[in-house]
């Protein structure tokens, strides 16, 4: 059957989805929330996704770029998957875009946006139901410039997503960049850089810092006595929250999304996560339920034939979904056109921390690069 899978019939009668993610490491939980998410979406569809029955098979990248192009290759050559969803990390999704897409099957990214797949190499069989990474990062930019900050100090991990953030706060921020310092990914000891902003006395800091990169970050912080706000992204979000409890509250990060966003289908999906899982949801897992009800929505849009990739195509970029997020729809680069927040660390009633808005900063807004990308919607 196995041999067959990729031709006739038998593909049609089942649609198997690959999902690649971070589940070992101080970054498991990212991975973790991402398959919660992309599970929860599949189970709401009654386990089928435009009428056919869905296999989700799950593996683990470690964050090695080259153990997720052996495992990304099983999930095509073995596994013969019609879609791919992952990864978490843009080091990862570097390395897997390639063999993914030339294969012609469509990569669908629920939260690594990197701005390589944005402008001029974005690639057809490339979608994301995040964001391009700068996006994010802009956001405490622009905030730190309309609140008359002078000096910041910003510090992220030495990696491509971290380029990105730095470029992205960069993009609105006019003052003085104290220091841009550039840390080893999984980096978990801050003290040295943390005195550095002790006698640098920046007005703020900017910081990414995903995973437990971003629970150590915080702790030491708190444990070093600083004052300073602390603007971030995925730094105190819901996946380190439970980890950084008390430490966290207060600190400000931008986002697309926020547990308490005022939709219907979001409130539901929060409420479902937190029963399921007796913990909130990050936007890993919003992302990849979206992305569960994106590939519906395309399944369902060429009647189940994924034969015709073009057809395919054209059914994903319509985004025929309702997306947790309200307002959302593809670039020409397959990146979303969206609404983006900045939220800060509360406590819900039921004592958990979440991320809550705190007012919006940009409406409808489509990622820089998309300019310099020559597909067409």
């Amino acid at each position: 059957m196995g041999a067959l899978a990729s031709t006739g019939a038998i593909a049609q009668d089942k649609v198997k989805v690959g999902l690649i993610v971070t589940l070992s490491g101080p970054s498991a939980v990212l991975g973790q929330q991402a398959r919660n998410g992309l599970e929860m979406a599949f189970k709401d569809l009654g386990g089928k996704v435009g009428g056919k029955e869905v296999e989700l098979i799950v593996v683990d990248d470690e964050l090695k770029p080259d153990v997720a192009v052996t495992k990304v290759k099983g999930l095509l050559e073995r596994d013969k998957v019609d879609f791919v969803v992952g990864p978490i990390f843009s080091n990862v999704l570097g390395a897997i875009a390639k063999p993914v897409t030339d294969s012609q099957t469509f990569l669908i990214s629920p939260n690594a946006g990197s701005s390589a797949l944005a402008g001029k190499s974005c690639n057809p069989f490339f979608f994301a139901t995040s964001y391009q990474n700068d996006q994010v990062h802009q956001i405490s930019g622009k905030v730190a410039q309309d609140r008359g900050y002078k000096k910041v100090y910003l510090l992220a991990p030495n990696y491509q997503a971290g380029k990105d953030a730095m470029a992205g706060f960069k993009r609105d921020f006019k003052g003085e960049v104290l220091e841009e310092s550039y840390v080893p990914l999984n980096t978990l000891d801050f003290q040295s850089e943390l005195a550095k902003i002790a006698s640098m006395k920046p007005d703020a800091i900017y910081t990414f810092m995903p995973g437990g990169m971003g629970v150590n970050l915080v702790k030491q912080y708190r444990q070093a006595g600083l004052t300073i706000p602390v603007f971030s992204a995925f730094t105190v979000d819901e996946a380190t929250l439970p980890a950084q409890g008390e430490a966290a509250l207060g600190m400000f990060a931008g986002s697309n999304w926020a547990p308490n966003l005022d939709t219907p289908q979001n409130k539901k999906f929060v409420d479902a996560y937190v029963a399921a899982h007796n913990a909130v949801p990050a936007t890993y897992a919003f992302q990849a339920y979206d992305a569960g009800l994106l590939i519906d929505s395309a399944v369902r849009g060429v009647k189940g034939d994924l034969s015709n990739k073009d057809a395919v195509r054209a059914a994903l970029r319509k985004a025929d979904f309702t997306s947790l997020r309200g307002s959302f729809k593809f670039s020409a680069n397959g990146f979303p056109v969206q609404d983006f927040y900045l939220t800060k660390v509360g406590k819900r009633a039921d004592g958990k921390y979440e991320t809550q808005i705190v007012e919006k900063v940009f409406s409808n807004y489509a990622d820089p690069y998309v300019k310099d990308c020559a597909l067409t919607n």
